[in-house]
């Protein structure tokens, strides 16, 4: 039986999604540690790194409007609703991305379009985290 919109809408989760945990076990494999979700920053990001004033956010490309293949779906079924709040979502990175900035913060987003590349998806972690 098929799913409804509404149920597969419930399923969709805030943390610990499928793109966050693949970057969360390939950083731990290459031996950094790090927090979850730190709610006193802007945008909770995913993954911080204290210490590094650094810190990760895993995008979903449909959810944050990436500008791949993804990310230029479009939701048919109640396009009024789902289009400003995507827009809203975008909007709201961007500020949060300016206010972790102007507090000193380092940021990289990685999108889930990214993580088909394992090898690029290590050497773009290595980088930004020295």
């Amino acid at each position: 039986m098929a799913l409804t919109l509404s149920e597969r809408m419930a399923r969709i989760r805030k943390t610990d999604t499928k793109p966050e945990m693949l970057v969360r076990r390939m950083l731990h494999a290459l031996g950094y540690r790090y927090r979850l979700h730190r709610r006193d920053l802007p945008g909770n990001p995913d993954i911080v790194f204290a210490s590094r004033k650094k810190l990760i956010f895993v995008h979903g490309c449909f959810w944050h409007q990436h500008d791949c293949r993804l990310g230029a779906k479009q939701p048919r079924a109640r396009s009024k609703y789902w289009l400003p709040k995507l827009q809203r979502n975008k909007e709201s990175d961007a500020r949060n991305l300016e206010a972790l900035e102007s507090a000193g913060w380092k940021a990289l987003i990685i999108w889930e379009c990214e993580l088909g590349d394992v090898k690029a998806l290590e050497r773009n972690l290595r980088k930004f985290l020295g």
